[in-house]
């Protein structure tokens, strides 16, 4: 078998990074404008949380990425060597953007090798994180990711053959808790009414989710803001042929790139392995429904290629590694090389990715990101389709900002 596409590490725990669910995830444990763009005509946006300040994160060292840290994930260089099917290689080199429209509030996965069952506030393994799939959207967005304290990997009984549900039901409500304190202090220090989009994977998908049900819909003020909620790796329920009317009461899925308020959510599996009976992902966990899926490549429907950005370090991109040039940058892509559709199958709604393997192809025919059975390429969620996820991102805040 050709070796595997590299994906994303930084050892053992970052391989586990976005195994761990958050939300109902857990419980199957497995300087820019501000002027709000699309409010320009009519009254400022209230805000809810006014003089409201944390405790915790009014101190900078709280946050992973926010603009007035000079140094953080999301400041990381860019640079990608994009990898074409003909062996050639090019080096991508984004321009620096500082007139940034909106801003992006980002909540990881888990990722804590912490003994504890909530991590501590001082960030290790979570920069790593945040890197791999928070800093490319600083592209598109002011990037706000706070240091919460998340179940850890022992939390959701990783590497341990018990788990105390009571436990982990209470480790959630400390992660929940924190999120909230770090929304409530980011909304009223520092978004001066300017459209958000959310951005999560497993535990932190199911955290926003919780957000959104709990702080967001039934307040104008916040809803009215939301440019989109990219919640990836979770299961976003929805009455069967519908688009809202599940999780969400007032949030439909995505389904054009210009579509502002809505919510972007899958699981991915490989076409040749779907999942089975015991998938974790692909389906709402209690009650009735199906996941949404909502392919960021194509939200209208169908196949489509994939513009996937994998961290470079380890990374291999030809199948006899003598027949390309050794890759420098910090971001490898493979144009043409993943393609991906949402599916209803055996009961499962979920990203179905082939990977277009070809004997004439020198490039590696295959991506790593499987982890045990049942998770799919849970790992690489993000990673797939990361290219397609800033570009809607993009997409979707000039659509807010010009009404």
């Amino acid at each position: 078998m050709r070796r595997r596409a590299a994906a994303f590490c930084l050892g053992v725990a970052i391989v586990l990074a976005a195994c761990g669910g958050g939300g109902d995830d857990d419980s199957a444990d497995g300087e820019a404008t501000d002027d709000g763009g699309a409010q320009e005509a009519a009254a400022p946006l209230a805000n809810p949380y006014e003089d409201y300040t944390s405790e915790i994160y009014a101190d900078p060292a709280h946050w992973l990425c926010r603009p007035d840290i000079t140094e953080s994930p999301c400041t990381e260089s860019l640079d990608a060597t994009a990898v074409s099917a003909d062996g050639s290689v090019e080096v991508q080199r984004p321009e620096p953007v500082t007139d940034l429209p909106v801003d992006c509030f980002y909540v990881y996965p888990t990722i804590s090798g912490d003994e504890s069952t909530n991590s501590d506030l001082v960030p290790g393994p979570e920069l790593g994180v945040a890197q791999n799939q928070a800093s490319r959207f600083s592209e598109a967005c002011r990037v706000f990711a706070p240091v919460y304290r998340s179940v850890t990997l022992g939390g959701i009984g990783l590497g341990s053959e018990e788990r105390d549900v009571g436990s982990s039901d209470e480790a959630r409500e400390i992660a929940f808790a924190d999120v909230v304190d770090a929304w409530k202090h980011y909304i009223a220090n520092d978004n001066d009414g300017r459209g958000v989009i959310l951005i999560g994977h497993s535990q932190g998908s199911g955290m926003l989710s919780r957000l959104i049900a709990d702080e967001i819909e039934g307040v104008p003020e916040l809803h009215d803001r939301l440019v989109s909620a990219l919640l990836l790796g979770t299961a976003i329920s929805v009455p069967e042929g519908e688009d809202v009317g599940g999780t969400f009461e007032e949030t439909p899925a995505c389904r054009a790139a210009d579509q502002t308020g809505c919510v972007v959510a899958y699981s991915t599996f490989r076409a040749s392995e779907p999942p089975g009976d015991d998938a974790l992902f692909g389906r709402p966990r209690e009650g009735d429904g199906v996941a949404v899926c909502a392919n960021p490549a194509a939200l209208e429907g169908g196949a489509a290629d994939l513009s996937p950005y994998f961290g470079a370090d380890g990374a291999q991109p030809f199948a006899d590694p003598a027949a390309g040039e050794a890759i420098t940058t910090p971001w490898v892509t493979y144009p043409g090389l993943l393609s991906a559709e949402c599916v209803e199958r055996g009961g499962f709604s979920y990203l179905e990715l082939t990977v277009n393997g070809d004997p004439t192809d020198p490039r590696t025919d295959d991506i790593d990101g499987d982890f045990l059975p049942g998770w799919g390429l849970h790992n690489v969620d993000v990673n797939i389709a990361l290219g397609d996820l800033v570009e809607l991102a993009r997409s979707q805040a000039e659509a807010y900002t010009s009404g």
